[in-house]
């Protein structure tokens, strides 16, 4: 069998659902959105000779990333090694080692860049002990953003026109790949970014990140500023809160990353009636069921007791101090515009 028919063993898991929201939204519900990009930078990567049957495969991830190399390494043969901290889930840390992953925690920030920083510079120590090795860097990689334009074809042959874009940013791929394919057909598309405070990705002063998956502390080139129309702001009380609605409402069981997006577009949708709106869920529940999904655990969240916000509060820049739902027009500018702005 071909290395490219062996990789696309998983493709059938790759896509979204659509399922309706009511009105004119959406939610593009995938099983492991990171599989797509996983698959395609792998499969880039043997075209070009950068990775060979039974290679090693470096990564840094904390969540979903991680585990769709693992399930493409079981499927290709591949040694992985990745590089993860605190925020790994305990029954994913179980499900990667199950897989055959070798799994090193970094419990150490460094000065900047936090945890992520550390991550990479443990990564690029290993890159540099097994010779040959490739490093997908789904930060940085071109090949991320570029998968998605699968995924916008899939809503144009479902929906037609698509009006509006919300989705989580993390890595940046998913958005700004999205995006700039449905742009190809729908020059007005308005896309919204949804971000976490102390998240440096749209300007937030960096600190600690409480939200996995969502936000970062360190910029990716794969963060295309210039594709968002606009940025929300969600603590974690509020992605929780959403999550749980997300489910009870739609029987959809996300994660928190998914429960943010469905807030915003949710609102998005109520304030403009009559627009086709998408809204990106990332991944299942499942690893949330003893954190996101328990009432204990929940009961130590901060602002969990308080009732969610109806709308988010309109910013004049991203750097302000954010307790709450916020929102800001980017503008489709460039990060050095916007912040340059802010600074002035």
């Amino acid at each position: 069998m071909s290395t490219r028919a062996l990789m696309r063993k998983l493709e059938d898991f790759e896509g979204p659902r659509l399922v309706p929201l009511g009105g004119d939204l959406y939610g593009a519900s995938f099983f492991l959105m990171k599989l797509l990009p996983a698959r395609f930078m792998l499969e880039r990567a043997t075209e070009r000779g950068l990775l060979r049957p039974g290679g090693t495969v470096c990564e840094s991830s904390s969540g979903t990333f991680g585990l769709a190399l693992a399930m493409l390494a079981v499927q290709h043969g591949y040694k992985l090694i990745l590089v993860s901290d605190w925020a790994l889930d305990r029954h994913l840390h179980r499900r990667l080692i199950e897989l055959g992953a070798e799994v090193t925690i970094v419990d150490r920030p460094a000065l900047t860049g936090g945890l992520q920083q550390a991550r990479l510079d443990r990564l690029q120590e290993y890159l540099q002990e097994a010779s040959g090795s490739f490093w997908p860097s789904q930060y940085y990689n071109s090949d991320n953003p570029l998968s998605y334009g699968k995924v916008a074809e899939q809503f144009v042959d479902r929906l037609g026109k698509v009006d509006c874009l919300v989705g989580p940013v993390g890595s940046g791929g998913s958005m700004s790949g999205t995006s700039r394919y449905l742009r190809t057909l729908f020059p007005d598309l308005y896309a919204i970014g949804v971000d976490t405070p102390n998240s440096v990705l749209f300007g937030q002063p960096s600190g600690k990140l409480n939200l996995s998956g969502l936000g970062g502390n360190i910029l990716p080139t794969n963060v295309d500023h210039s594709q968002f129309d606009e940025v929300h702001w969600l603590v974690p009380a509020e992605a929780f809160h959403a999550t749980h609605d997300l489910h009870r409402k739609h029987g959809l069981f996300m994660g928190p990353t998914s429960g943010a997006a469905y807030r915003v577009a949710q609102w998005w949708s109520r304030n403009n009636p009559g627009k086709t709106v998408v809204a990106l869920f990332p991944d299942e529940g499942h690893r949330y069921a003893e954190t996101v999904y328990d009432e204990k655990w929940l009961e130590k969240i901060t602002g969990w007791s308080e009732l969610p916000k109806a709308s988010p509060l309109a910013v004049g820049t991203p750097r302000a101090p954010m307790s709450g739902w916020s929102r800001f027009a980017w503008g489709r500018r460039s990060f050095d515009d916007v912040l340059g702005q802010a600074n002035d």
